[in-house]
């Protein structure tokens, strides 16, 4: 089984406003690169930082961020 973190981050950004990498990294206090980084998948937030995006979203957790699991994976 292998499972991904996956998330709809740039998406949300555009739906509200056209907000910036920088700009939602100002509003959970983490830098431009860090949500970058999360937002290609490389870097997974902390569970703080998760919820402080959902919440400038004003969406719940999940439809921030999802676990996809392959089941057919080794």
């Amino acid at each position: 089984m292998k499972a991904t973190l996956v998330n709809r981050i740039r998406v949300l950004r555009f739906q509200h406003g056209e907000m910036s990498q920088a700009e939602l990294g100002q509003y959970i206090g983490v830098t431009r690169q860090t949500i970058a980084a999360i937002e290609a998948g490389k870097y997974s937030p902390s569970l703080e930082a998760a919820f402080r995006i959902a919440y400038v979203f004003r969406v719940p957790l999940e439809e921030v961020f999802q676990w996809e699991v392959d089941e057919q994976a080794d």
